[in-house]
């Protein structure tokens, strides 16, 4: 995706750390759904990172699949009834569950942006496939030759959807970057409330760092 290694490096740190992260807070909380966000989140990071170098992309409808799970399962605790307590019964909290649903459908996006994805049917002819065809046309064969064999597809590069993502999750950093200056704020006026004051700084750290990620890496994607 980028052509400077420093660059790539920086956000394969971020990426990774961020999924630590979150796969640290899986095994740490009580609560199931809390286990099960929080393992989305870290597949998310390193799906990203993944994508960074260009890895596994013959797995990417795999991935596609995995991550449009993610954010229908983010969106169905978003809308869930209030009765429902182990899911997003408070309006913050459905507010964060419709934010991460937005996350996993655009790092989905991203990875189907970022070349052809292979349906698993078949697979598209390399060099010494299409000079095989050839030779096989010549004697008449033309079954294998066929065009449905090549089983790649791709979205394209859509720089309105980059640009739309961009601005979205550009917002959502500076919206958690304010909430983050609020919560410092709180926290150097209440010393009583410090520890509580603490895990909020550094969800909405973490929040913000991966949207600016977020935004950063569609940015790239707008020309």
């Amino acid at each position: 995706m980028f052509n400077i290694p420093a660059i790539t490096w920086t956000l394969t740190a971020v990426l990774l750390l961020s999924g630590s992260h979150h796969l640290q807070q899986a095994g740490r909380s009580p609560r199931r759904t809390e286990q099960i966000n929080n393992s989305l989140h870290a597949v998310m990071h390193l799906l990203m990172a993944a994508m960074l170098w260009h890895l596994a992309r013959s797995t990417a409808l795999a991935q596609i699949t995995v991550l449009a799970g993610a954010a229908l399962w983010f969106v169905i605790q978003a809308v869930a009834l209030p009765e429902f307590k182990f899911l997003c019964a408070e309006g913050p909290g459905r507010l964060k569950c419709i934010y991460h649903g937005l996350t996993m459908a655009g790092a989905a996006a991203m990875i189907a942006m970022t070349g052809p994805i292979s349906t698993g049917v078949g697979r598209a002819p390399t060099d010494a496939m299409a000079t095989m065809a050839g030779m096989s046309m010549s004697h008449g064969y033309h079954a294998m030759t066929d065009p449905a064999k090549t089983r790649t597809t791709s979205i394209g590069h859509s720089p309105n959807l980059a640009i739309l993502l961009t601005a979205v999750f550009t917002a959502a950093a500076i919206i958690f970057i304010t909430l983050l200056l609020r919560t410092r704020t709180t926290q150097t006026t209440h010393h009583n409330t410090a520890a509580p004051k603490l895990s909020k700084h550094a969800g909405h750290a973490l929040e913000a760092l991966g949207a600016a990620v977020m935004a950063f890496m569609f940015a790239t994607m707008m020309a």
